[in-house]
């Protein structure tokens, strides 16, 4: 009788790979950072610009005494210009470069900001009697962010925006 002869199995296959996530869900993670950090610089920057209105509006308003919608206007004015250059050259220096139409659309934009955020600052401080030194702030502070919600929106859809040859 012969010895009984052991077969060699066939090799195993090897295990198939992890599959791999889908695409859609990592670039709209991606995307959605990308929208944080761009809130955050933008934040920033704004945060600055209110800081500089809030500031040359009490100067002007409590300390020089100032008709109140001439403060406001002047302050909102002086952040403006404060603001681009740290929207410029901070929050979207990314952006495509436009100088001369850059420049004319944020400051047509913010124009229309600053007029948005003075009708808001009058409805307050008159309608509302917010006339005090801290209802004046708060008055001016409300007209701010609801005004900063449209300068977003604008900003980064038609001032600063991307260079589709870069992408």
């Amino acid at each position: 009788m012969t010895a009984p002869t052991l077969q060699a199995s066939p090799p195993a296959a090897p295990p198939a790979p992890p599959a791999a996530p889908p695409a859609a869900p990592a670039s709209t993670l991606a995307r959605l950072r990308r929208l944080a950090l761009e809130l955050v610089k933008f934040g920033l920057v704004g945060g600055s610009g209110v800081a500089v209105n809030l500031i040359v509006f009490n100067l002007l308003l409590h300390g020089f005494g100032s008709p109140p919608m001439t403060a406001t206007v002047l302050a909102s004015c002086v952040a403006m210009g404060t603001n681009y250059l740290g929207f410029r050259f901070f929050a979207y220096r990314d952006r495509a470069s436009r100088t001369k139409r850059q420049i004319a659309l944020f400051f047509v934009f913010s124009g229309i900001g600053v007029a948005m955020e003075s009708v808001l600052f009058y409805a307050a401080y008159h309608g509302a009697d917010m006339s005090g030194p801290i209802g004046s702030n708060i008055a001016k502070a409300l007209s701010i962010v609801l005004a900063s919600a449209f300068r977003f929106l604008v900003y980064r859809t038609w001032v600063f925006q991307h260079d589709a040859r870069r992408h």
